[in-house]
C-alpha cells in the first residue's frame, strides 16, 4: 500500500489587491517572473511546459481554475500544485499547496519523493518571498 507525505502548504499575505495577484501568478509572464519560464495559459485543460532548468522541462495541465481565487494545475508525473487567493481588507492572502507526495516514489527525475519534499518545502519559501517582492514586499 502507498503511504503519502503531507502536502507542502505555505502562505503569504501579499499587499496588493486580489485582481493584481491573480494577474501574477495566473498568467505565464507573471509565473516566469518568479517561478519559472514556462507556456501557461489560463485555460481549463491548457497542457504547458514548465522550464525547470537542471531539471529539464515538466508537462503540466490546468485542472481548476476560477479566477480569481483558485487555479490548479498537475506538474510533471506526480504532483498537484494549488493556488488560493482571498481578499483580505485591501490585501491579498496566498496559499500555495504542492500534493502528490508518496514515501515509495520516485521523480521523474529519479528522486525519492521524500527527499525532494524536504528540498521544495525550503525552495517554495523562497520561491514565495520572490512573489511577494513583485509587489514590494
Amino acid at each position: 500500500m502507498t503511504q503519502t507525505l503531507p502536502d507542502i502548504q505555505k502562505t503569504i499575505v501579499i499587499d496588493a489587491p486580489i485582481e493584481k495577484v491573480w494577474s501574477t501568478v495566473a498568467t505565464a509572464d507573471g509565473i516566469a517572473a518568479w517561478f519559472m519560464p514556462n507556456d501557461f495559459e489560463p485555460v481549463l485543460g491548457h497542457e504547458f511546459q514548465l522550464q525547470a532548468g537542471p531539471w529539464g522541462n515538466s508537462q503540466c495541465k490546468v485542472t481548476e481554475l476560477e479566477p480569481p481565487h483558485r487555479l490548479s494545475f498537475t506538474w510533471d508525473k506526480d504532483w498537484l500544485i494549488t493556488f488560493e487567493l482571498a481578499e483580505k481588507d485591501g490585501q491579498t492572502e496566498f496559499t500555495l499547496t504542492h500534493g502528490g507526495w508518496t514515501l515509495d516514489e520516485k521523480t521523474s527525475f529519479g528522486e525519492d519523493h521524500s527527499v525532494v519534499r524536504d528540498r521544495m518545502s525550503g525552495g517554495w519559501s523562497g520561491i514565495l518571498s520572490k512573489l511577494a517582492a513583485q509587489f514590494g514586499a
